[in-house]
């Protein structure tokens, strides 16, 4: 299995703390968020590799982190430039999701995670809920804020947790369980990456992949105990800083 970190993105509502230095490199309670990240991705066994997609700007960045931390991690970590300077020439996220796959060659499960999210659940309970029932498997948690869920992927499961409606940012959500940017995907799914982009499907947010996904095969969500929080303005910078407790 491969693990695939977004981080790509330019963190505009966060300049001029941004403008210089990725946002993943940015620290909460003494650590990166890109740090507690790749401590989750350690537990793992049968992740091989884990690769950073980034840009232009931040290449050089994420290549020192890589290679400053290299001796605290057993996970080989391979840093791929998607050669966008600015958001008026970002890829997207699915769009760089399939630049890894395709460039790499990969042909194994991916995990893919969103490189501004600090979270605390467990991604190894996760990850052995994907290998039992072997389905493409998107992390879910029932919120209670109509703001919160209409900035992100809402849906309905079934009761074997099958996804059976999906939207990416609703103006009206029509359930309380809203999808957290963690995908498992299998390998025999990686191909529609690319039938998903020929179609001219929006290449930006991740949740628009899966939410057509699950209309051509099944999608299963795994309700996570625990909190994943999505670091996007200053104002939610402070409240993690404020008050995360790593391993809560």
């Amino acid at each position: 299995m491969k693990a695939i970190i977004l981080l790509a993105g330019y963190a505009t509502r966060l300049y001029p703390l941004t403008k210089n230095m990725p946002k993943a490199l940015l620290e909460v309670k003494g650590k990166t968020i890109l740090d507690y990240i790749a401590d989750e991705l350690e537990t793992i066994g049968e992740i091989n590799e884990v690769v950073l997609i980034t840009n232009e700007r931040f290449y050089p960045n994420f290549q020192q982190w890589a290679d400053d931390s290299a001796e605290r991690h057993e996970k080989k970590y391979t840093v791929v430039n998607d050669n966008t300077t600015d958001d008026t020439n970002k890829l997207g996220a699915v769009k760089d999701i399939w630049f890894v796959v395709d460039k790499l060659k990969i042909d194994e499960d991916i995990v893919v995670i969103a490189g501004d999210n600090l979270f605390t659940y467990d991604l190894k309970e996760s990850f052995d809920i994907f290998m039992k029932h072997r389905k493409d498997l998107i992390l879910a948690k029932r919120l209670d804020s109509l703001s919160d869920l209409r900035r992100m992927a809402v849906g309905i499961i079934d009761e074997n947790n099958i996804i059976t409606d999906m939207e990416e940012k609703p103006k009206e959500p029509k359930s309380d369980i809203a999808f957290f940017a963690t995908y498992f995907y299998l390998r025999e799914t990686l191909p529609l990456l690319t039938q998903y982009l020929n179609e001219g499907n929006p290449p930006d947010a991740p949740g628009f992949f899966p939410s057509w996904l699950y209309k051509r095969k099944p999608v299963m969500a795994h309700l996570f105990e625990g909190e994943c929080y999505d670091i996007g303005t200053f104002e939610s910078l402070e409240e993690v800083r404020a008050n995360f407790v790593p391993g809560k």
